[in-house]
C-alpha cells in the first residue's frame, strides 16, 4: 500500500497565496514561487496550485504563474482553478504541471471527468469537493449544489477520477482538526485515493485524517512557518505515521 502523503497546498488569488478561515477573510501570506520552492526543498510528497479567483473571475489558471512555480519543484504539482475543458487541462500539463483539479465545471457537466481522463489519464485528474454540512458547494464554496458529496465523489470515480481532494469548509482554516466523518465517510465510498483538507492544526489532526484519507492537505498549519514540514514529519513518524523519508 502507498505510504501516506503531505500535500502542502497553495490557495492564490491575485497572483500570492492567500488563506482564510471557511473560504473568507483571505489574507496575504507570501509568494507562490518561493512557498513552492520552500515545500519542494523541505521534503513535501506533493504540491497543490488552486487559483481560487479563477472560475469566479470566469477566466483560466495564471498559465505564466503556474509555469514558474514548476520550475522550482522536484515533486509532483497539481493545479487547480479555471479548469472548464479538455484544452485548459492540457495547458496546464504543458505548463508544467503533473495533474489537474477540477471543480465546478465538473459539476455543472459531470462528462468532463471522463473528457480529461480520456485526454490526459485518470492519474492525471483530480476531481475536488468543497463540503459544507456534507454537501458539495460550487464557484469557491459559495453555491450550494444539493449534491451529496458522498455520492458525488462516488460519481466522479465513476467517471474516471483517479484522485479525490475533500475539503471541509466548515472546518477549513480552523486548526481544529479534520472533518473526519465526512472523510471517512467519502473514503470508503470511493476506491480511487482521497486528499483530506481543512483544518489541520497540529502533528495529532494530521495522523488523525490520514488514518482514514491517504493524504493530507496543509496549507495554514504551515504558511506562517514553511520549515514547520520537517518537524510535522518528525512528530508524525513518533505518532507512528508511516511517511517516505524526506530526500
Amino acid at each position: 500500500m502507498p505510504l501516506p502523503r503531505l500535500i502542502p497546498c497553495l490557495d492564490v488569488a491575485g497572483g500570492r497565496v492567500v488563506k482564510g478561515v471557511r473560504f473568507e477573510n483571505l489574507r496575504d501570506v507570501g509568494d507562490p514561487v518561493e512557498l513552492g520552492a520552500a515545500y519542494s526543498d523541505a521534503g513535501a510528497d506533493e504540491l497543490v496550485f488552486l487559483d481560487v479567483k479563477a472560475t469566479l473571475d470566469a477566466r483560466p489558471a495564471l498559465l505564466e504563474l503556474v509555469g514558474r512555480v514548476a520550475e522550482r519543484l522536484a515533486i509532483p504539482f497539481t493545479v487547480g482553478g479555471g479548469v472548464r475543458s479538455t484544452a485548459d487541462g492540457a495547458s496546464l500539463l504543458r505548463a508544467g504541471a503533473d495533474k489537474v483539479s477540477v471543480n465546478t465545471a465538473a459539476l455543472a457537466r459531470p462528462t468532463l471527468i471522463s473528457e480529461l481522463a480520456n485526454l490526459l489519464g485518470s492519474q492525471a485528474v483530480v476531481v475536488a469537493i468543497d463540503a459544507a454540512e456534507g454537501k458539495a458547494m460550487s464557484h469557491a464554496g459559495t453555491e450550494p449544489t444539493g449534491r451529496s458529496a458522498v455520492d458525488w465523489a462516488r460519481e466522479a470515480e465513476e467517471r474516471g477520477a483517479g484522485e479525490i481532494l475533500l475539503t471541509s469548509m466548515n472546518a477549513d482554516g480552523t486548526r481544529a482538526g479534520y472533518d473526519l466523518e465526512l472523510t471517512a465517510a467519502v473514503a470508503a465510498a470511493v476506491s480511487v485515493p482521497v486528499i483530506a483538507s481543512g483544518g489541520a492544526g497540529s502533528a495529532r489532526h494530521v495522523a488523525e485524517a490520514l488514518a482514514v484519507a491517504q493524504a493530507a492537505l496543509l496549507a495554514s498549519i504551515l504558511h506562517e512557518r514553511p520549515g514547520r514540514l520537517a518537524s510535522l514529519r518528525q512528530e508524525l513518524h513518533g505518532l507512528g505515521v508511516p511517511l517516505r523519508d524526506a530526500a
